[in-house]
Formats: structure tokens, sequence, C-alpha cells
């Protein structure tokens, strides 16, 4: 038994994925920011 991904799905599979990953990345580079902010911050004391 075969079973098979149709091109529509795995289109949608790639495409969520890739919007998901562009979100994380966005998200883990303000968080890093955020970080190396604060630590400037406690620096400067």
């Amino acid at each position: 038994m075969t079973t098979y991904i149709f091109f529509e799905d795995a289109l949608r599979i790639f495409t969520n994925a890739y919007l998901l990953s562009a979100v994380m990345l966005i998200a883990a580079s303000g968080i890093g920011l955020a970080v190396i902010e604060t630590i400037e911050k406690a620096g400067e004391r």
C-alpha cells in the first residue's frame, strides 16, 4: 500500500513551513535584541 501526497497538499505544507519559519526567525531576533539591550543597560550602571 503506497500513500501519495498530492501536489496541492505538498505545496500547502511547504508554504506553511516557510511562513512559520519566517515568523519564528522574526520572533527569535526580537527576543535576541531585547536580551542584548538588557545586557547593555545593565553594563552601563
